[in-house]
Parts: C-alpha cells; sequence; structure tokens
C-alpha cells in the first residue's frame, strides 16, 4: 500500500504519523487516469473524514485503562476528558485550501522521488509508493 507522509523544511519531526491508503480502480489502477489534482482531492477527503471521527471521539468522556494512563503520564498530560471542536469540517473548502496551497508554492508533492509541479499531471501508483507532502517555510525579511 502506498505511503503518505509529510515534513516542514528544516524539521526533523514529521508533521503527522506515515499513513497508507489501499489501491483501487479509484486510484488509477483502471479506467480514468488519476492526476495530482484527484490525488489531493482524495486524500483530503480522507484526511478531512479522519480528522472528523477523530474530533468526535474526543467529544466523549471516557474511562482510561491503566495503561493509557501509564502512557498519559510519560508524556506529560493525563486527559480523560472530552475536547470542543469549534465547527464541522467543510469538504469543498478544504480540498480548495489544499488545491490554492498547493498553486502558491506552499507545498511540495514528490511521489517515488520525482516532484510533481502540475496538477493535470497523471500520476502513477505503485503498492511500494512513498507519496511525500513538504511543507515550505518562507523566511520573515528576505
Amino acid at each position: 500500500m502506498p505511503v503518505i507522509t509529510a515534513h516542514t523544511v528544516g524539521s526533523k519531526r514529521p508533521l503527522f504519523a506515515d499513513w497508507s491508503i489501499p489501491l483501487g480502480p479509484e486510484w488509477g489502477e483502471e479506467g480514468e487516469d488519476l492526476t495530482l489534482r484527484m490525488l489531493i482531492e482524495k486524500l483530503v477527503r480522507i484526511e478531512t473524514k479522519s480528522f472528523t471521527e477523530r474530533a468526535a471521539e474526543r467529544r466523549l468522556d471516557r474511562v482510561l485503562s491503566s495503561r493509557q494512563i501509564e502512557e498519559g503520564l510519560e508524556k506529560g498530560r493525563v486527559s480523560p476528558e472530552g475536547r470542543f471542536t469549534p465547527r464541522r469540517v467543510n469538504m469543498e473548502e478544504a480540498i480548495g485550501a489544499a488545491l490554492e496551497a498547493f498553486k502558491d508554492g506552499l507545498y511540495l508533492v514528490v511521489i517515488d522521488e520525482e516532484e510533481y509541479k502540475d496538477l493535470d499531471r497523471v500520476v502513477r501508483l505503485r503498492p511500494d509508493s512513498r507519496i511525500v507532502f513538504i511543507r515550505l517555510t518562507f523566511l520573515a525579511g528576505a
């Protein structure tokens, strides 16, 4: 399964934990070619859905197991209470923002060690593909 990862220039820590996607016809294996634009849209949809599910899970008060308490103590924070997510994510706005950020040069997309610069370029994913998003940080006062 292709792996998605993200980094910020100048930081050793990834922006989020790597995650994988199962390949299917909707990923360009059959039928319509998968473009970079379509890939970004699909990934935003997956991550937005995942974010919404995580937010709903955090809203609930929950009872922690001994293991969860120990892990929280190691991290310096034990938190059984739910958190409030101020608003729902609008899927189309999220996709629009991701595409606009790409057009504005705020991040790069590298697939299998090759940079993709054109949203309409066809992407060929393999089961062992690695999709890397690199967020650029601009210098102030330069």
